[in-house]
């Protein structure tokens, strides 16, 4: 399947869509936050920017998204610019690996669904350096390990302001089960292309992973602040 291809079964999916249902809990974890006059945020793994566009308007400050996937980054770029954004919302190619940025750029870290890529604890360490003093981070993860997750906040030189649970079964309800009445609805379109037809069937088991098992599947927001205790 082509990029332009595997774009198509993305925009057909109505992902975004469905990704954007879950923003009020962006809004929940981002109003744990003490109020910051125009804050400069870093975006990890923004993807397309659902999250990204809406930190923007909560904090009225500068959010950049850093992604690998330049089709992801165009596309935000184009519905900053769509939104009014444009001017508070940019985007740099950048692997979650290897964020070159000076030290303390940061008044905010936010990261959803992809500090697992690199790892709870790693990515709590490598990104520290990252944030101003007292900055804060907002991290959204499985909720698997929670109790090992919290003592790795400690010990990685944070403190926990709080946390926002999202129950499996609203996964199911909101996102995966919309999400496979999609699948149903676009598959003919791509019956002549395997490559299209491999990603649908990666879809549909993750789908079958939920329906299944949607009590696995909650996932938590944790809202962290940089410790300034020595």
């Amino acid at each position: 399947m082509t990029r332009q291809g595997h774009r198509n079964v993305h925009h057909d999916l109505q992902e975004d869509q469905l990704r954007a249902h879950f923003t009020r809990y962006t809004r929940q974890a981002f109003q744990l936050l003490p109020r910051l006059d125009h804050p400069t945020i870093l975006d990890i793994g923004c993807g397309t920017g659902v999250p990204t566009l809406e930190l923007a308007r909560l904090s009225a400050g500068l959010v950049i998204g850093v992604d690998t996937d330049q089709d992801c980054l165009d596309e935000l770029t184009q519905k900053a610019a769509a939104a009014g954004l444009a001017g508070r919302v940019k985007t740099l190619n950048q692997s979650l690996f290897e964020l070159e940025f000076p030290a303390e750029s940061f008044d905010i870290l936010w990261a959803e669904g992809t500090i697992a890529i690199i790892g709870f604890e790693r990515g709590l360490r490598e990104w520290h350096r990252l944030l101003k003093p007292g900055g804060f981070m907002g991290i959204h993860d499985e909720r698997g390990d929670l109790s090992q997750k919290l003592r790795a906040i400690q010990g990685c030189g944070y403190e926990l302001l709080g946390q926002v649970v999202i129950p499996g079964e609203t996964w199911w309800r909101e996102y995966y089960e919309p999400l496979e009445r999609r699948i149903t609805a676009i598959r003919e379109q791509y019956s002549h292309d395997p490559r299209a037809r491999a990603a649908l069937a990666a879809e549909e088991r993750e789908v079958e992973l939920v329906k299944n098992h949607p009590e696995q599947y909650a996932s938590v927001f944790l809202v962290l602040q940089k410790s300034t205790r020595k």
